[in-house]
């Protein structure tokens, strides 16, 4: 007897019942880790949406009943110490993004070019993003400190400078510290993300373009450099998600010092909601700071469809 003729023996209620049972095995399979994102992400999320139209205070938690609608999105138009720090997030995120990004790239062309002890090159190329955030801020605060940092003592040593120089308290001086240290910790980002496409590239247009007289500035402009744009928007997208959350380093080396002169997003979301425990607007300014993440994020995506539809890639 086949085995369609036994279902077809099957009782009706049975057959239902297998039949509803395959189609829910998935669901039941998925289940433990859709209640993890439930419980860790969804509600969470839920309640700090709720509490940014609120005039929660940590310090009166009866607050958080009082409804006051999109007040706390409505002050931050208004909010100078907001956008003052949204605009040192933008330039400090295209100065990052834009300099780690040809920083990343030359590096991944010289290590491709490399043919002795180059996995050994790619090992320590990954190093500086291995380390926590943490402790890239202590390790650049004490190279950038006034008295004995190592940066102060090695330019007085080789007389290029009189005195200590304030890294850290000049305000110019601490953004571009905070700068080097996010672009020393993240450039492997983009090499290691750049040296793939290299690898992955064919090099059949590179002979044939050898081949017709191109330079190897041509051949890189021309054949080189649009393959790796899929590859490098990948890069952006991911760094600027971090960039555009940078917190850690910030924290530790001047604290949004001097006088808020290195205030990013989330620093100042961090120093409402916990310094000030106002709570329903720093939730505000989280979501306001996520929709503008989530836009750039957008703006990237698109650059990166039109570069593969450029090179032919699939949408």
């Amino acid at each position: 007897m086949s085995p369609s003729t036994d279902q077809e023996n099957l009782p009706a209620v049975t057959r239902l019942f297998r039949r509803h049972h395959s189609a829910l095995t998935p669901l039941l399979l998925l289940s433990p880790a859709l209640l993890i994102l439930l419980f860790v992400i969804a509600l969470p999320m839920a309640f700090s949406l709720y509490a940014s139209f609120t005039p929660y205070r940590m310090t009166r938690p009866d607050s958080i009943e009082t409804f006051i609608g999109l007040r706390n999105y409505i002050r931050l138009i208004g909010n100078d110490d907001f956008w003052a720090a949204f605009l040192r997030t933008l330039l400090f995120l295209a100065i990052a993004l834009n300099l780690e990004l040809i920083l990343g790239l030359g590096i991944a062309l010289l290590i491709d070019r490399v043919t002795l002890g180059q996995r050994l090159l790619r090992t320590i190329m990954m190093f500086p993003m291995m380390f926590s955030p943490i402790l890239v801020g202590f390790q650049f605060k004490f190279i950038f400190n006034d008295n004995i940092g190592v940066v102060n003592n090695a330019l007085q040593f080789l007389g290029l400078a009189d005195q200590a120089i304030p890294w850290l308290v000049d305000g110019t001086l601490a953004m571009g510290a905070i700068l080097f240290a996010e672009i020393w910790m993240s450039t492997s980002v983009f090499a290691i993300v750049l040296l793939a496409g290299l690898f992955a590239m064919p090099r059949d247009p590179l002979e044939a373009a050898k081949v017709d007289g191109c330079t190897p500035w041509q051949s890189f402009r021309h054949v080189t450099l649009p393959f790796l744009l899929p590859f490098a928007y990948i890069a952006m997208t991911i760094r600027s998600l971090d960039v555009a959350r940078a917190y850690d380093i910030v924290a530790i080396m001047t604290d949004g010092g001097p006088a808020g002169r290195t205030e990013l997003l989330w620093t100042l979301i961090a120093r409402v909601g916990f310094d000030n425990a106002r709570m329903g607007e720093a939730n505000a300014m989280a979501f306001m700071a996520s929709l503008l993440s989530i836009l750039f994020t957008w703006f990237l995506f698109t650059r990166l469809l039109a570069a593969r539809r450029t090179m032919g890639g699939v949408e």
